[in-house]
C-alpha cells in the first residue's frame, strides 16, 4: 500500500460521497440474533483477532484514501453495506487510518436473515445530520414466508451548510438466479421511488443522493425505473465496460455498486453543490496483483478460504464542488 498521493492541496469547494460494500464485516463476538456462525474465532473461517484487526485496517486505508487524488482529504459520507452491527463500525472508524477522520455514523439493526445491515459514515466536521430513518421491503419466499432483506436507510442532514437527503441501499442478491429474484429488487426501487415522492412532496427542491449495491447493473429495469420516473441522473451508467466494474463473477464484470442523483445537482446556484465527477475506487491496491483472476477484488475470503484481502466490491464515488458565490 502506498501514501503516493497523499501530497494533494485540499479543496474546501469539493466533498466525496462514497459507496462500499464491504464484505461481511463483522464483530468476533457471538449474536445469537445474527447467523454469525462463521465469522467467530472457533468457526470453520477462523475469523481471529488478527485477521478481523487486518480486514479493519485495510478498509480504512482503502475508505480513507476514496476521492483524495481529487480533493485532497477523505470522503465526507460513506455508506455502508455488509456490517453486522454498531460495534463493528465503531471499530472500524476507530482503526488506524480513519481515527482522525472525526467520522460518526447511522446505523439500525435490520431483520436481514444474513445478519447485515447498510449504515452511512460521515465526517462531523462536513455533515451534520438532522434525521434519520430506514424502510423495510416487504417480500415473501415462494411458500409465502417472509423473506427479510436490508432496510432502505434515509439521512437528511446539511452538507457544509446545505440540505440533501442520503439513502442508502444493499438490495435483494442473485444467487437464486437473475429473473428469479428481479420482483424482489423491483420491490426496493418502489419502495425508493415512494420516498422520493414523499420527500419531494414535502421540499419539491429536495437534492437527493441514492447510493448502494443495487445487485443490478445500470441497465436493469429496477435502476431505470429510477432514472426515468423519478428524474434521477446515474453516472455510472458510462463507467461499465467488458473490464471494469465493482465485482466480478464468472470473470465479467458487473456494476452492481452506483451513485445516482437528483438531476438539480447540476443547476448552478452560489453557494451550493453541483456535480463535479463519478468513479469506481479501484485502485491497484484494492486488485489482485496476478493469477487468473489479476484485476479483480482481493477478497477476504473465497468460499472458506481466507485471502486476507479488503472485499469483494471496489467502492464507488462521487464528487460534488460548491459554486463559487458571484459578485453582483
Amino acid at each position: 500500500m502506498t501514501d503516493a498521493f497523499k501530497d494533494i492541496p485540499v479543496r474546501d469547494d469539493m466533498q466525496t460521497i462514497a459507496f462500499y460494500n464491504l464484505e461481511n464485516l463483522f464483530d468476533l463476538y457471538d449474536d445469537k440474533h445474527t447467523n454469525d456462525n462463521d465469522f467467530l474465532p472457533t468457526s470453520v473461517k477462523k475469523w481471529t483477532p488478527k485477521r478481523y484487526d487486518n480486514k479493519l485496517r485495510k478498509l480504512g486505508f482503502a475508505i480513507s484514501n476514496i476521492g483524495w487524488k481529487e480533493t485532497g482529504k477523505h470522503p465526507a459520507i460513506v455508506g455502508l453495506a455488509e456490517v453486522e452491527n454498531a460495534t463493528a463500525i465503531e471499530d472500524l472508524i476507530a482503526s488506524k487510518h480513519l481515527k482522525d477522520c472525526h467520522y460518526s455514523y447511522v446505523h439500525y439493526d435490520s431483520l436481514d436473515e444474513r445478519g447485515i445491515d447498510v449504515a452511512l459514515l460521515y465526517d462531523t466536521t462536513a455533515f451534520k445530520v438532522i434525521t434519520s430513518e430506514t424502510f423495510t421491503i416487504h417480500l415473501t419466499d415462494d411458500d409465502g414466508s417472509p423473506d427479510y432483506t436490508r432496510d432502505i436507510l434515509l439521512v437528511s442532514g446539511l452538507l457544509d451548510g446545505e440540505r440533501i437527503d442520503v439513502l442508502v441501499n444493499h438490495w435483494s442478491s442473485r444467487r437464486e438466479g437473475e429473473k428469479e429474484t428481479e420482483h424482489k429488487r423491483m420491490a426496493s426501487s418502489n419502495k425508493v421511488g415512494e420516498i422520493i415522492t414523499a420527500l419531494r412532496k414535502n421540499n419539491p427542491d429536495s437534492k437527493i443522493i441514492v447510493i448502494g449495491d443495487f445487485n443490478d447493473d445500470p441497465s436493469n429495469a429496477s435502476i431505470k425505473q429510477l432514472v426515468n420516473t423519478y428524474n434521477l441522473y446515474n453516472p455510472m451508467e458510462t463507467l461499465r465496460s467488458y473490464n471494469r466494474g465493482t465485482t466480478n463473477y464468472n470473470r465479467q464484470w458487473n456494476l452492481f455498486d452506483q451513485i445516482l442523483f437528483s438531476t438539480n445537482f447540476f443547476e448552478s446556484a452560489d453557494d451550493e453543490f453541483e456535480y463535479y465527477k463519478a468513479n469506481i475506487f479501484d485502485e491497484e491496491f484494492l486488485k489482485l496483483f496476478d493469477g487468473k483472476y489479476k484485476g479483480t477484488p482481493f477478497r477476504t475470503y473465497v468460499g472458506k478460504k481466507y485471502k486476507g484481502g479488503y472485499s469483494d466490491h471496489f467502492p464507488v464515488y462521487a464528487i460534488f464542488k460548491k459554486s463559487p458565490i458571484r459578485l453582483l
